[in-house]
């Protein structure tokens, strides 16, 4: 048992840049002796078979609510506003699926969680002291996605711009975009943005002189 966790999430579209901001914002926090957690949602995609199950036979759409363990990543959540440590899932990209468990995870002064559902859904975003949503234009947010994914995920270009297409793109629309109303901040281009970083970073600090609430 530790002492509880402010949780600050940070959403965006694929490729809007919101990891570059959430570490940018944890060597920020770790320079003041902050002590700093990152929760990444990528982590949090269901093992294989219960996708597979979730969409009965049609195309795997990964940008769907559906592809993720829900209820486990809101459980962490809890956890660490309790205080109580976890073991953060292992995913490996190459092989779409789970395959192991970190090492328990102790709560930290402050959560940073980013991911692209985080604010559409109720069992989260309901448990974020603070919101942050990274506005990116959808041509830059493609082009870094196919250098991401063709670089780190051994994709072929066609089909990264296949899935975007056929699931990146809808998804967005449908449940990215329109979780911008519960942001508390809306973050113009991304990391390059040095003065939101500095009203983030001014901000976490000050949250950190109160005790967090507990749930």
């Amino acid at each position: 048992m530790s002492d509880r966790s402010w949780l600050v999430g940070i959403v965006g579209g694929s490729g809007s840049g919101k990891t570059s901001i959430a570490q940018e914002l944890i060597r920020r926090l770790q320079d003041e002796g902050v002590n700093v957690l990152l929760l990444d949602m990528d982590a949090y995609y269901a093992p294989l078979e219960v996708v597979k199950h979730r969409f009965e036979g049609r195309a795997i759409n990964w940008d769907h609510p559906h592809a993720f363990d829900l209820e486990l990543m809101a459980t962490h959540l809890a956890s660490l506003r309790k205080g109580q440590a976890i073991r953060k899932p292992i995913y490996d990209f190459t092989v779409s699926d789970r395959v192991g468990w970190e090492e328990p995870i102790q709560p930290s002064q402050m959560v940073i969680l980013e991911g692209l559902l985080i604010f559409a859904l109720p069992e989260l975003r309901e448990q974020l002291d603070v919101k942050i949503f990274v506005d990116t234009d959808a041509d830059i947010r493609i082009l870094r996605r196919i250098q991401r994914d063709t670089k780190e995920r051994g994709r072929s270009v066609d089909s990264v711009i296949d899935q975007y297409l056929d699931s990146v793109r809808p998804m967005h629309l449908e449940f990215v975009e329109p979780s911008k109303r519960w942001a508390d901040l809306i973050v113009p281009t991304g990391v390059e943005n040095q003065k939101a970083l500095d009203m983030i970073t001014h901000y976490s600090l000050g949250l950190l002189q109160h005790p967090a609430p507990g749930r």
